[in-house]
């Protein structure tokens, strides 16, 4: 994949554009694909929880056997990014389109069960699809210490600094980390009260912490505990991360003015088109493309979407991205390797 510096001007005429959108929502309502299904949404819901009770009963007989505590984390591991997958899904209204009901869903899967506060993560999140890999208003970006274009570099000092330069090599063993970076973000905006009932959602993700840390206490030897949250929480941060890196990183940025909604979301995502085992894994956000055009559609017709998109970008000339797995995560190395070239050019000749 070639570099893809910022760029300021619209590589489509904005009118254009717009009646392009219209014509493609027009097709993917005739096919249904924006349809609810929340009785499949029920089913999800009802498995997600079985496999994560499932996984809380092996370590309650596990006897504190080291190697059965390492896989009863790894299996919480994958069906806690299942119930991320369903956080995701209800703030974007993929569920039930009733507040409520999205508000309940977001507190007990987030806040409660994961420890993530909801509040913020949909902020984050929408800000997120309004702008993705805008320079100074994607906060997927702006919250990152690697830098994705080279302007990024002079802001990135001391330690910063030298983790932006060897991102090539640092960013994918970081990403172990997010299911952490996550909370601390919550955290944060929870302390500088940016969301709407800070005290609800600050003691439900406090209630977390005592519940599933007591539960660990109270059914493992110390020594197990700490095995299994090393195990756990790294797992669950390269599920997440790896699950989300990809989506974006190493395609066009930009800075000032914006593209129109069709554009922004086609040029700066890929697709990752997989089986059912890599959909189950991504979450159906392997399909990021039609994602981001259609934030509302429900997952599982995502799959649908897929060649109803590509072909109608392949009719009006728009790029489309489309890769397998494993040579998306390269392109975001060598992207990332690109990007951080200036940095690595500096410390040199320092």
């Amino acid at each position: 994949m070639t570099d893809t510096p910022a760029v300021d001007s619209s590589p489509y005429e904005q009118a254009a554009q717009d009646e392009d959108f219209r014509e493609l929502t027009r097709r993917v309502q005739a096919a249904g694909l924006m349809r609810p299904r929340k009785s499949r949404y029920v089913a999800v819901i009802a498995a997600v929880w079985l496999m994560n009770g499932l996984g809380w009963a092996a370590l309650a007989f596990s006897g504190g056997t080291w190697w059965k505590v390492a896989l009863a984390a790894v299996w919480l591991a994958v069906w806690h990014e299942q119930l991320a997958f369903l956080v995701h899904d209800a703030g974007h209204r993929q569920i039930t389109r009733n507040r409520k009901s999205i508000q309940v869903l977001g507190l007990i899967h987030a806040n409660l069960m994961l420890g993530v506060c909801f509040g913020w993560w949909v902020q984050h999140h929408n800000r997120h699809h309004n702008h993705p890999n805008h320079l100074e208003l994607d906060p997927d970006i702006l919250r990152r210490v690697a830098i994705f274009a080279p302007e990024q570099a002079q802001d990135r000092k001391g330690f910063a600094r030298f983790l932006a330069a060897n991102q090539r090599y640092l960013f994918f063993p970081l990403l172990g980390l997010e299911a952490l970076v996550l909370r601390i973000a919550g955290v944060i905006a929870l302390r500088r009260r940016a969301i709407r009932r800070p005290l609800l959602e600050g003691g439900l993700m406090v209630l977390h912490a005592v519940l599933f840390l007591g539960a660990l206490l109270v059914l493992l030897p110390w020594p197990a505990v700490l095995l299994f949250l090393a195990v756990h929480q790294m797992l669950l941060g390269y599920l997440l991360g790896l699950g989300f890196a990809v989506n974006h990183k190493g395609l066009p940025t930009r800075a000032g003015k914006e593209w129109s909604w069709l554009e922004r979301q086609v040029l700066t995502a890929r697709t990752l088109p997989t089986g059912r085992l890599g959909d189950f894994i991504f979450g159906g956000l392997n399909y990021q493309i039609e994602h981001h055009l259609f934030p509302g559609m429900p997952r599982a017709a995502l799959r649908r979407a897929y060649p109803l998109v590509k072909q109608f970008c392949a009719e009006r000339g728009i790029p489309y991205v489309e890769t397998g797995v494993l040579e998306s995560y390269r392109d975001l190395a060598d992207h990332l390797g690109s990007a951080s070239e200036v940095l690595r050019g500096n410390t040199a000749t320092a």
